[in-house]
């Protein structure tokens, strides 16, 4: 019996230290994706969108796969806050509709207009109630859902932060559902329509 219950207690200790270096191996990719994703963000306000990031500066796909791989995690970093933002806003739409709302986020952050994170970006207006997208304060629960839906948001958000997506709303800067012709949007110059988005930016170059 002593013997049986030594094993036990060995077994488990061996799982336990399996669990923690399975922990520390997949934490390592999403602590270098999110330190990239700082980097990269950085650089798109200071310099603007100029090209893609080098191979050494960017994000790779198994990287920012890593990054809150449940869909629950705070949004303190930008993949997460740019992965959850293209997930609420375009879920269940095409890809090229999902790139689309990225493009929106991705010129904000290059604007002046904005603020110069991501995550800053995504929660503007927040503290008036007011929020710039409306996912943020709607009152529901942000976590993701979907896991296969949340991939790919995140497959997308990366290529964005990497400035290796194309920009298929022509600078636009705002964008609303075509189910629905908010009232700001008479004050706009349409840029294009992509799948179910319309898409906006000021007619004189501002960002209001």
């Amino acid at each position: 019996m002593r013997q049986s219950w030594r094993f036990f207690v060995c077994w488990l200790a061996a799982c336990l230290l399996v669990s923690l270096a399975m922990a520390d191996e997949s934490a390592e990719p999403a602590e270098a994706a999110e330190r990239k994703a700082a980097e990269l963000e950085q650089s798109a306000v200071e310099a603007g969108e100029d090209g893609p990031a080098t191979p050494a500066d960017a994000i790779e796909k198994p990287e920012a796969q890593a990054v809150d791989p449940g869909g629950e995690a705070p949004l303190d970093d930008a993949i997460t806050c740019l992965a959850r933002s293209i997930y609420w806003e375009a879920r269940g739409e095409a890809l090229a509709d999902m790139e689309a709302v990225a493009n929106v986020v991705m010129n904000r952050l290059a604007h002046e207009g904005f603020p110069d994170t991501v995550c800053g970006v995504v929660r503007q207006g927040a503290e008036q109630g007011a929020c710039q997208f409306s996912w943020w304060c709607d009152g529901r629960v942000d976590e993701a859902e979907e896991d296969a839906a949340y991939a790919a948001a995140k497959e997308i958000a990366r290529r964005a932060l990497n400035q290796q997506l194309s920009d298929r709303t022509d600078g636009a800067l705002y964008f609303h559902h075509r189910s629905v012709l908010p009232p700001w949007a008479a004050e706009y110059a349409k840029t294009v329509d992509v799948g179910g988005f319309a898409f906006y930016r000021p007619r004189g170059g501002g960002s209001h």
